[in-house]
C-alpha cells in the first residue's frame, strides 16, 4: 500500500478529476435514490398503512382497485374461513369542494365501520355514526378542520370533516376513509347492490387462501404485491431504477477507463517492482487499494452531500432518504467501480519485466 499511496499523492491532480466524477455519480444516484422512494410512498403509503397483509381481487384485475367489482356472495367463503379476518374494502378517486371553493383529490377507502381496517377508535367511532369523511393529516395543512363540509364532485352529495387519521396516500392523492355503504352510495348510487372493490385479509395461510379463492373466484395476493396497482407505480419505479442503473454503469465504464490509462502509464513502474521481486498479488493488491480508497472516498462524499442537500428538500417534493437504498446504491456504486478496472486489473498481472524495463530501447 505504500507504493498506492504515494501514487495518490504525486497523482493527486488526476485523482481528484476522477473522484469528483465519482461523487457525483454517488450524489446523482442518491439523490434518485431518494426521489424513487419518495415516489413510491407517495404512491402506496396509504395503502402500506393500512393492518392487512393480503387482497383478494377480481380476477384479472391486476392488482387494480378500479378493475375489481365483488359482490356479498364473494366475500361468504372469505367469513367462512378459518383463522383469517375479513372486511370489503372500497377504493376510489374523488374530487371534493370545500365550503370556500377550495378543491381537494381524495382517495377514498371504503370500510365497514366495526372492520379491523378502521384505523383508529376514534375513526371507528366517527365512521359508526352520521355520514362523514376521516381524512389524512396533510389536509390539516390546507386549512380543513373537523366539522368543514366537502361536496363530492360528480353525486354532489355533502359529507362533514369527522376527524383525521395516519398522513398516507395512493396515487399520489392524499387518503380519506368513509364507512362503506358512504362509498357505495357515492360510486354506485341506487345501483349499489352491495359491491365494493376488494377483501381485504389479515391472518391465515396460504391452503387457506387457495380454498377461498376456488369457493369466490378471487384472486388473492400479497399486499406488498397490491403496490403494483398504485396508478404510475410501475412505470416510476422502472423508470427510476432505469436511470440509476445507466449512472452506475457509466460510472464503472470511467473508472475503468481511468485506471487502465493509468496503469499504461505505471508499466514501467510494474515492471520494476516485479524485477525486484514483487509477486503478482502484492502488485495486485497494491492496484487494488489503490482504486478502493478513491472509490470509497468519493463514493462517502458524494452520498453525504447528497444526505445533506436530501435535508433542505421541502415537504412539496416526494423525496425520502433511507439507510437501506441509500447505502445499497453506494455499495453498487463501489463494487461496479472495481468491476470496471478489471481490464486494468489483468494488465498489471501481464506486465513483463524485461518489456518494461527496456520499453525506451
Amino acid at each position: 500500500m505504500f507504493l498506492a499511496l504515494r501514487d495518490l499523492r504525486v497523482g493527486r491532480a488526476r485523482f481528484v478529476l476522477v473522484g469528483v466524477v465519482i461523487g457525483l455519480v454517488a450524489l446523482l444516484t442518491t439523490l434518485l435514490s431518494g426521489l424513487a422512494t419518495g415516489l413510491v410512498d407517495d404512491g402506496i403509503s396509504g395503502l402500506r398503512g393500512l393492518p392487512l397483509t393480503h387482497l383478494a381481487l377480481q380476477p384479472g384485475a391486476e392488482s387494480s382497485f378500479s378493475r375489481s367489482t365483488l359482490r356479498p356472495k364473494d366475500l361468504e367463503p372469505w367469513t367462512a374461513a378459518k383463522g383469517v379476518d375479513v372486511a370489503p374494502l372500497g377504493v376510489s378517486f374523488f374530487n371534493a369542494k370545500t365550503a370556500g371553493g377550495d378543491t381537494l383529490d381524495l382517495a377514498l377507502f371504503g370500510t365497514p365501520p366495526d372492520s379491523f381496517l378502521a384505523p383508529n377508535a376514534e375513526a371507528r367511532a366517527a365512521l359508526a355514526g352520521k355520514p362523514g369523511v376521516v381524512l389524512s393529516e396533510e389536509f390539516q395543512k390546507e386549512g380543513v378542520k373537523v366539522g368543514d363540509v366537502l361536496t363530492i364532485v360528480g353525486p354532489d352529495v355533502e359529507l362533514p370533516v369527522l376527524g383525521f387519521t395516519y398522513t398516507g396516500s395512493y396515487g399520489h392523492v392524499d387518503i380519506a376513509f368513509t364507512s362503506l355503504e358512504v362509498w357505495q352510495n357515492l360510486v354506485y348510487g341506487d345501483s349499489a347492490a352491495g359491491r365494493f372493490s376488494a377483501i381485504a385479509i389479515r391472518g391465515g395461510d396460504s391452503a387457506v387462501y387457495a380454498e377461498a379463492d376456488r369457493a369466490a373466484g378471487t384472486v388473492t395476493e400479497t399486499k406488498t404485491a397490491a403496490y403494483a396497482g398504485s396508478p404510475g407505480y410501475s412505470a416510476e419505479t422502472a423508470t427510476m431504477t432505469l436511470i440509476r442503473m445507466f449512472l452506475l454503469v457509466i460510472s464503472a465504464l470511467i473508472v475503468g477507463a481511468f485506471f487502465t490509462v493509468w496503469t499504461i502509464q505505471r508499466t514501467r513502474q510494474i515492471g520494476l517492482m516485479k524485477a525486484l521481486g514483487a509477486s503478482n498479488g502484492y502488485v495486485l493488491r497494491d492496484a487494488l487499494g489503490q482504486l478502493a480508497i478513491v472509490l470509497v472516498t468519493a463514493t462517502a462524499a458524494g452520498t453525504a452531500v447528497a444526505v445533506g442537500f436530501g435535508q433542505l428538500v421541502g415537504s412539496g417534493v416526494p423525496f425520502s432518504l433511507q439507510a437501506g437504498p441509500v447505502l445499497t446504491s453506494a455499495a453498487i456504486l463501489i463494487v461496479l467501480g472495481l468491476a470496471g478496472s478489471l481490464v486494468a486489473i489483468r494488465k498489471v498481472t501481464t506486465v513483463d519485466p524485461i518489456i518494461a524495463l527496456g520499453a525506451d530501447h
